[in-house]
């Protein structure tokens, strides 16, 4: 029999089976009621719409009154007898029988139809009258999709900016429904005004505020399962706008024209998570007059009064010659004066003898003192103009001797196996003396011998300056070499004695901080923090005679303290302390710093700044402003200030627009790490002064790490953006870099405001094979949108090959302090005879002020002028700008300028006076 016959027999059994039932019911149930007997069915429960999660089967109910017999049909076809569950019960309120009849449809039936249609299934009921059909109920598979057709996607947003998360959930039977979560927080539209969810699944919030960072999941879900969409952070930005401008400040100086200014500060709002810093100037300055002190003189006197009874007369002045004005002193000496006006007649004793011999005496003392002050004038006057040899020419071509220990990278660009390091101490751009030799030999600053000399001109004669292209002088048994002396080996020795390097690793690395002491008379002398760019220059009588002072000079290590006086303040050198309190100089001392910063007033205002008693920090002065109390000298690299007071000084700079730069020094260091085959790449960001390097040579010197590459400089711009470290052209086939570090990550504000303190990332590389020996990729540091550097890595890593890089070259040097002759370039004979011209102004205006012109130092003349010996101060401060060159030609030719102008103004009439700062 076919398949086609076969199915027509059952749906002709099906056809029947109803009218077999309604017979022998009808047998059953003869004494119905007619009511019942003469109605279509009635549904009381149809079929509903169902879902099958996993492999549970769905029940689908009917319910009818009244009703003889209840049936299912499925997509078309009669549910089999057997597949049916009927029951039969009795409905007491209507005296009816409800019939109610329940079948399973299982995950496997709805899987194999292929219809045009949902799988669907309706009742249909019998009654004496005829037929009913019930709603057709869908029977359909739930799922949900893993994959979210759209993810939200971060934003940055403004304040008060409108915020749109978008989010299409994944497909899924019945459709998902979608929430949103903020920090695993549900978010709702219900208690929020401000939040919209109800628009196509998206987040939209109106108005952003900044409660509203954070980080936001989609979460879709239905009867099967719920997904979680990817995480979107929403950063509220606030852009930085301008408070109102302060006050204008006074005039900074008492007497002529000075500079007032006004700031204002970035904090009305201030920037937050990343808002952009305000455009324009933090400071305004504009130039004042201030009203010079006027002094009281004195009035001629009244005429005499009247002899009185007591034989006494009276005369009086008044202090209106000028009288005194801003700020002036008020007349010296009597207002009145009284005299006995009877020529001693109305007296009894001898008291007017007695007086003419003193005014006698005091008369021919006066004459005695006139008379030399004018033959001291004219024996003066018979002098040249200058009086005295200035300079010995010997002296100018053998000065104090500098010390630069760069080497060049040589033959194999693998630099650890080179024959010559680089030194990590002074770097690039430092070449300032790490310490002092005390091999030096007083005879070093003699007179040289076998000197030939060429004149240029009279001047020139009296100076005693020569040419200099026309020195031949003998060269000193005990003088340095143009290399090291005995005392700092060269790399090859420092190689052979591995002992003193440790000594230096264990010196270094001590938890004290940098510290160097001196006893100084008379003479004067240096300190010098090795390592650090940090020195102190005490100049010849600054000490009186039989007097001495120990001096000390430390950098502070701790976490620095000045950074809290100003939210937008920057330490860009070391806080250095010196002392002792209570000390009492007649000069100032100049101290020397390395600083960090691409000095540019336009972009950066950098004050100079001391720790009170109260330990808060207060401005000394701005670099680029004048003072007569401090005087502060900004080059490239290093900051010259002269100083009156001992205590705790720092140099601080805040960034006036985004153009402002501060120099970072990067290295990478590697080594193997411990019991294992990896090898750790580190590489460092720190502010570009020889002190915050140190910190990373003692690191890495404890650690045992190698420098891979020479350190090189990133010019760091203040614009807020952030600074990116990645390693690149990794052979990927011999090492496996551990996940999530290729690329690393410093904020601006850890860059920007480190003060001294190293930053470093670490990548951690894994070898496929032990047989791996050689090593080579590339670093990349980068601001971005800004400057960006390239580090090479080239090395071995052969455990055979392990060696600590020796990182000191002169780390056997302990003499830090040098007292006397030895401590200066310009020999004391010399430094003398400069003063005594200099200082004594004279009609053609060659002093002081010439020579400080001449030498570059044309600003903030005030200060100079108010020191006892202003050409011995402006010594001092070329000692310490030229405290790494090799010898005086730069004073010289400043004094071979000044013997030009001499012979201009020979044959030249006088110009107009320049504007004196001695009065």
């Amino acid at each position: 029999m076919g398949m086609l016959e076969r199915r027509l027999l059952v749906s002709l059994g099906m056809l029947l089976l109803p009218v077999l039932c309604f017979t022998r019911t009808s047998k059953v149930s003869g004494d119905a009621g007619s009511d019942a007997q003469s109605t279509l069915p009635h549904f009381l429960m149809e079929p509903e719409d169902a879902y099958i999660i996993k492999s549970n089967p769905v029940k689908l109910k009917c319910r009818a009154v009244p009703a003889l017999q209840i049936f299912f049909k499925c997509n078309g076809e009669w549910v089999h007898q057997n597949q049916h569950s009927s029951q039969e019960y009795l409905d007491e309120s209507t005296g009816q029988r409800v019939r109610e009849v329940v079948i399973n449809v299982t995950r496997q039936q709805v899987e194999d139809f292929h219809g045009p249609e949902d799988y669907w299934c309706l009742c249909v009921a019998w009654s004496h009258l005829g037929t009913s059909k019930s709603r057709k109920a869908t029977v359909r598979i739930a799922y949900l999709r893993k994959n979210f057709e759209q993810d939200p996607q971060g934003k940055e947003v403004p304040i008060k900016g409108m915020i749109v998360l978008h989010c299409r959930p994944p497909e899924g039977v019945p459709l998902a429904e979608v929430e949103w979560l903020k920090n695993e927080e549900l978010v709702s539209s219900l208690t929020d005004d401000n939040i919209d969810t109800r628009a196509d699944h998206n987040l939209i919030i109106n108005e952003a505020r900044l409660s509203d960072s954070g980080n936001y999941t989609c979460l879709a879900s239905n009867i099967v399962a719920k997904r979680r969409s990817a995480t979107a952070t929403v950063v509220v930005f606030v852009n930085g706008g301008w408070s109102l401008w302060t006050e204008w400040s006074p005039c900074n100086v008492n007497c002529g024209r000075g500079i007032q200014k006004r700031t204002r500060t970035c904090t009305n709002p201030a920037p937050l998570n990343g808002g952009s810093f305000c455009e324009g100037m933090s400071v305004q300055k504009i130039t004042c007059n201030a009203l010079c002190p006027v002094d009281g003189g004195w009035d001629e006197w009244a005429d005499w009064s009247t002899c009185s009874v007591q034989c006494e007369r009276q005369r009086a002045r008044e202090c209106t010659a000028p009288a005194p004005r801003h700020r002036g002193k008020t007349c010296e000496g009597e207002s009145q004066a009284t005299e006995n006006c009877t020529g001693g007649l109305c007296t009894e004793s001898m008291e007017g003898t007695n007086d003419v011999a003193l005014y006698s005496g005091l008369a021919a003392g006066v004459i005695a003192v006139a008379v030399l002050v004018v033959a001291v004038t004219l024996y003066r006057k018979n002098q040249s103009e200058y009086g005295v040899d200035v300079i010995d020419s010997s002296a100018l071509t053998g000065g104090f001797q500098s010390f630069n220990f760069k080497t060049t990278r040589q033959g194999n660009p693998l630099l650890l196996n080179s024959s010559m390091q680089p030194d990590l101490t002074v770097g690039q751009t430092y070449s300032s003396p790490i310490c002092f030799q005390d091999s030096i030999d007083k005879e070093l600053f003699d007179p040289l011998p076998d000197i030939k000399v060429k004149v240029q001109s009279s001047f020139m004669v009296s100076l005693g300056v020569a040419d200099r292209a026309e020195y031949h002088v003998k060269a000193h048994p005990e003088t340095f070499p143009r290399g090291l002396d005995r005392d700092c080996h060269t790399m090859d020795s420092r190689k052979k004695n591995l002992t003193l390097l440790s000594q230096s690793a264990a010196l270094t690395t001590g938890k004290l901080p940098p510290r160097t002491t001196g006893v100084f008379g008379h003479l004067g002398g240096r300190l010098v923090v090795p390592n650090t760019g940090v020195s102190l220059l005490v100049s010849h009588g600054s000490i009186a005679e039989d007097t001495s002072w120990e001096m000390y000079m430390v950098i502070n290590q701790k976490e620095p303290s000045v950074r809290a006086a100003e939210g937008y303040e920057i330490l860009l050198a070391p806080e250095v302390t010196y002392g002792p309190p209570g000390l009492d100089l007649s000069f100032p001392v100049a101290m020397t710093i390395a600083h960090c910063a691409e000095v540019n007033a336009a972009n950066w205002n950098i004050q100079l700044k001391r720790q009170a008693k109260d330990n808060k920090w207060e401005e000394v002065m701005s670099v680029e402003d004048e003072s007569t109390s401090c005087y502060c000298l900004m080059e490239a690299n290093c900051c010259h200030v002269l100083l009156d007071q001992p205590g705790s000084y720092a140099l601080v700079g805040e960034a006036l627009n985004e153009e402002a730069v501060k120099r970072m020094k990067l290295a990478v260091f590697g080594s193997v790490e411990p019991n294992s085959t990896d090898y750790s790449l580190r590489v460092y960001c720190v502010d570009d002064t020889p002190y915050a390097f140190q910190g990373v040579v003692t690191t890495e010197t404890s650690k045992g790490g190698q420098l891979l590459e020479e350190p090189k400089i990133l010019l760091f711009k203040g614009n807020t953006l952030s600074l990116q470290v990645s390693i690149q052209d990794l052979p990927q086939f011999l090492w496996n870099i551990k996940p999530f570090t290729t690329c690393q990550e410093f904020s601006f504000s850890q860059v920007w405001c480190s003060n001294q303190q190293p930053l470093h990332c670490a990548f951690l590389l894994e070898r496929y094979s032990s047989a791996t020996t050689q090593l080579s990729c590339k670093i990349s540091v980068r601001q971005v949108k800004g400057h960006e550097q390239i580090l090479q890595v080239y090395t071995s890593v052969a455990e055979s090959e392990k060696q600590t890089v020796p990182y000191f070259m002169q780390a056997d040097c302990t003499v830090t302090s040098h007292t006397g002759a030895k401590a200066f370039k310009i020999p004391l004979s010399i430094r003398q005879r400069i003063c005594a011209t200099f200082d004594t102004a004279n009609a053609k205006g060659k002093d002081w002020q010439l020579l400080a012109q001449q030498l570059h130092i044309e600003r903030n003349l005030s200060y100079f002028a108010k020191q006892r010996s202003p050409s011995a101060v402006i010594l001092s401060l070329w000692e310490a700008q030229n405290q790494d060159n090799g010898d005086l030609d730069s004073l010289a030719s400043a004094l071979e300028e000044i013997g030009k102008i001499n012979s201009k103004h020979q044959l030249k009439s006088p110009e107009e006076p320049r504007q004196d700062y001695n009065q």
